[in-house]
């Protein structure tokens, strides 16, 4: 027995009873509709106060709330299945179960919300989130319909509408149950005024015309409980607002939930090697995650759209929803950065329905790792909603003495307060605690030494704890107005002693090392202001974004050194630990502060020319203010010697960007853009004058496609990007710069993601990219950049048998491809290519899932940079996971 809501475009035709010979929806609506009671068919949908209560002969009752008689106690029905099927007039949302006699319905309407509650059920949902069904804006006047487990014996259904409540009538079917049939006054506003006769409607049964690629038609949906899966449609990265994909006109991919779970992401940065021209770049102490994105370095990243240094940050996996990669520059909206593009962290946010997840992960290297992610209203009416998300990871590793410990818990609250304003505040505290890792000397012999070698000693360490913490309001003018406005603060410090290596002997087996005590500190504020308005001129769409934003900065370090000429040295192929620390810091000791504040406003439009013609034009101007102070200290660290030096930097810059997409045909958009980005520089030439800031250029083309509706899209993109102003040696005066160098990258790109069939998801990518030196003064012209692979792709995809008795059990893998790498410049040897083969093994049955991931299944030897020192990846890894939705 299914019970069925249907969302409707077309002026919908009174209920009448359907036979119980009518077993197809297609078929009782081509009767129901076009043919039954011709004169009735344009008459207005009745109001809920309007409606009549309706006994099915399958014993199903809809109970208006003044009448309802108490229901005997009844077995509890478990729904295993929620499917979102297109019609030619809205969308199917159906619920699975073999019990849908026993059902029972409420209904009732508040504000622009209609909802309909069966208090004897429960999703147990086979695939996805197993407790929650989820459409976002699928039709014109709906804002979403959700299916989700109210309490612990109640399914309810909920249709939002945009500005009014959705116009409900009924429908029924003893073969197939209730049919809402649910209006708004935006649908309905765009059917024709002049209505067909009877004769000239077409049945449902019938093929239907192609949709047009007007956004407000419906969205095509083939969904079994699943949250986004492998497909992502839209995004916030690459304008500030929620996006559809094809309609941006630069490349931007989205890795899903789904993935992160499917390829058991402990270290979230391995997540970045499903995406084309994207290279694993580690940071500071093995500890943080950087990227190479189209050959360019970059150690900043974006979460939740705010400014992240990524070279004291360790992000934890457990508290993302998705990460959005923007391919090329991001300075129109987000300021300075590499002109190579940029990773977005999103994170987890309050729920509006319960859900409690628990998770435990153990295996190779001594590794265990318990998770809780609880999520739900805190209050009847679910005004308060809350998030909580809690970790701890405790693992070794591969390489001698290396364990790490870490630990995180991120709470998060949203207030509802009125029907337009939301306040979400969120927390997140993280304390690591790791052996301090360098990994090994850019030089080919590394090559010849076990990949567990440790070039440090066992007491080395490095530890960090950081506070991230965001308030954002969001409030509604009127469904054409809104403003948001987020504020973040995020302290991160640290520690850490170790024995660093520096450089390899002439015998080419004496590590030459260096010794350093540090303490760091990152301390960024950042405010954010955006306002949303959407408007026309004449049949011309546009929604505009007028953001202001403040950022204040401080990075800083106290250090001590000592150099290779006082520090044991250690031998690379037999090494012998127990080296005491030097008796003198003979090198720079010195507290170093570098300061930052920038202010700056940006202006977006996103036009709508035609259904099929969109333009999106933008700019940004900064005004940075940098401040850098060095310090003395003495050889303990603790007090101030000598005379400060002070140095301060002004900036300024404009970063436009402009794009177009034509959509031929709906599946297909083919853009073109052109854009810039920034990044300030603080060096100087010999006399004194400030190098001007680093200005890349993109032109970019590229298609999107969908190759199956709302399931699998492709992104296929050309780019060509030119980075001035690059710091170079003056050879006139060595000890000084000048702005002469100049790189150039072109490439191709191809991404695929999305679900083939039914339970089968796919997420590919194969990219080609030269990155050299153009111009320099010392560099030889045409050397490849640092850890910017020629040639690279992967392909990862997962099975999970749908039915019979062996329901529930998946299946999957894939492999990662990395080109050979230049390991320094000037070039002087590379980096191997490899191939990396994972795969996965998983059973899900009923609230619960249990899955082993294999990674490196053929023990592959390979190594990622760190920009300059190598890290082997690691050998065979089996992680089992055992986890639980209640």
């Amino acid at each position: 027995m299914l019970i069925l809501f249907t969302v409707l475009l077309v002026q919908p035709a009174k209920a009448q009873n359907i036979p119980k010979s009518d077993h197809r929806l297609s078929d009782r609506l081509a009767k129901t509709l076009p043919q039954a009671k011709p004169p009735e068919a344009t008459k207005k949908i009745k109001q809920l106060s309007e409606l009549e209560p309706i006994v099915t002969s399958a014993k199903m009752l809809l109970v208006q709330s003044s009448t309802q008689q108490t229901a005997p106690a009844v077995e509890v029905v478990q729904v295993t299945a929620v499917k979102a099927n297109p019609t030619s007039s809205g969308v199917e949302v159906i619920l699975q179960t073999t019990k849908g006699e026993q059902l029972q319905v409420t209904n009732r309407s508040t504000g622009n919300n209609f909802t309909a509650d069966i208090p004897n059920a429960q999703l147990r949902l086979t695939s996805g989130d197993a407790f929650t069904f989820r459409s976002n804006k699928p039709i014109a006047g709906i804002a979403e319909i959700t299916v989700t487990n109210f309490d612990a014996n109640t399914i309810r259904v909920t249709v939002i509408g945009q500005g009014s409540i959705p116009q409900v009538e009924l429908f029924d079917s003893a073969n197939e149950g209730l049919i809402f049939a649910v209006a708004t006054a935006a649908s309905t506003a765009q059917q024709p005024q002049t209505q067909q006769t009877p004769s000239q409607q077409k049945p449902e049964s019938q093929t239907q015309p192609k949709p047009s690629t007007n956004s407000d038609e419906p969205i095509e949906l083939v969904v079994t409980g699943e949250q986004d899966g492998y497909s992502v449609p839209d995004s916030t990265t690459a304008t500030k607002t929620d996006t559809p994909q094809r309609d941006i006109p630069q490349s931007i991919q989205v890795i899903p939930q789904q993935v992160i779970k499917d390829q058991q992401i402990t270290r979230i940065s391995d997540a970045a090697r499903n995406v084309s021209g994207v290279t694993v770049q580690g940071g500071f102490a093995g500890l943080v995650d950087n990227y190479n994105i189209r050959g360019f370095s970059t150690y900043n990243n974006l979460r939740d759209g705010f400014f992240s240094e990524g070279s004291f940050t360790l992000t934890n996996s457990t508290n993302i929803e998705r990460i959005e990669v923007l391919k090329g520059p991001a300075s129109v909206l987000y300021g300075q950065f590499e002109p190579g593009g940029v990773v977005n962290y999103v994170t987890k946010k309050p729920l509006d329905y319960p859900y409690y997840s628990a998770e435990f992960t153990a295996g190779s290297f001594s590794t265990y790792r318990p998770s809780l992610d609880f999520s739900g209203p805190l209050n009847s009416d679910k005004s308060i909603l809350y998030r909580l998300n809690v970790a701890y990871e405790n693992s070794g590793s591969f390489v001698d003495f290396l364990n790490e410990k870490v630990f995180s818990i991120a709470p998060a609250l949203t207030f509802k307060l009125g029907d337009a304003t939301t306040l979400t505040f969120q927390y997140e505290y993280l304390n690591a605690d790791r052996t301090f890792y360098d990994g090994l000397l850019p030089d080919p012999n590394v090559f010849n030494v076990p990949i567990n070698r440790f070039l440090g000693e066992p007491g080395d360490y490095y530890s960090a704890q950081s506070h991230i913490i965001n308030l954002t309001l969001n409030h509604s003018f009127n469904k054409n107005l809104r403003l948001r406005s987020a504020f973040s603060v995020k302290l991160t410090d640290g520690d850490d002693l170790a024995f660093r290596p520096d450089s390899l002997d002439a015998d080419g087996r004496t590590v030459l090392r260096r010794y350093a005590v540090d303490r760091s500190l990152y301390h960024n504020y950042s405010l954010q202001t955006d306002l949303i308005g959407n408007f026309n001129t004449g049949s011309v769409q546009h929604q505009v974004l007028l953001g202001l934003e403040w950022n204040k900065d401080l990075e800083g370090f106290d250090f001590l050194r000592s150099s290779a000429s006082v520090t044991p040295s250690i031998d690379l192929f037999n090494p012998v630990y127990g080296a005491s620390p030097p008796p003198e810091f003979d090198e720079a000791s010195e507290r170093e502060r570098y300061g930052r504040d920038t202010i700056a406003f940006y202006l977006q439009d996103q036009v709508t020319l035609l259904p099929n013609l969109k333009l999106l034009v933008g700019g940004r101007y900064d005004f940075i203010n940098r401040k850098n102070t060095i310090q003395p200290l003495d050889v303990l660290g603790n007090n101030q010697i000598g005379d400060q030096s002070v140095d301060r930097f002004y900036n300024e810059a404009f970063s436009p960007r402009v794009g177009i997409v034509y959509q031929p045909i709906e599946p297909i958009s083919i853009y073109a853009s052109y854009s810039r980005s920034f990044n300030p520089s603080d060096s100087r030439t010999v006399d004194g004058t400030q190098l001007p800031p680093e200005r890349g250029t993109q032109y970019e083309v590229g298609l999107k496609a969908e190759l199956i509706k709302d399931r699998l899209s492709a992104t296929f993109a050309a780019y060509d990007i030119t980075k001035e102003n690059v710091a170079t040696t003056d050879q006139n005066n060595p000890d000084y710069s000048i702005a002469a160098g100049e790189v150039k990258s072109r490439g191709l790109e191809f991404d695929v993601s999305g679900q083939i069939l039914t339970g089968w998801n796919v997420i590919a990518s194969l990219f080609h990219n030269d990155v050299f030196v153009s111009k320099d003064n010392t560099l030889p012209v045409g050397d490849s950049l640092v850890n910017a692979p020629g040639v690279g792709g992967s392909l990862w995809t997962t099975y999970e048998i749908q039915d019979g008795n062996w329901k529930g059990l998946g299946f999957g893998g894939g492999v990662f491809y990395t080109g050979d790498r230049e390991a320094e410049l000037p070039n002087t040897f590379k980096i191997p290519s490899y191939v990396r083969a994972d795969a996965t093994i998983f059973y899900k049955r009923d609230n619960w899932r249990v899955g082993l991931n294999f990674k490196n299944l053929f023990d592959t030897q390979y190594y990622d940079s760190q920009g300059y020192y190598l890290r082997p990846g690691a050998p065979l890894t089996v992680l089992g996971t055992f986890s639980v939705q209640f």
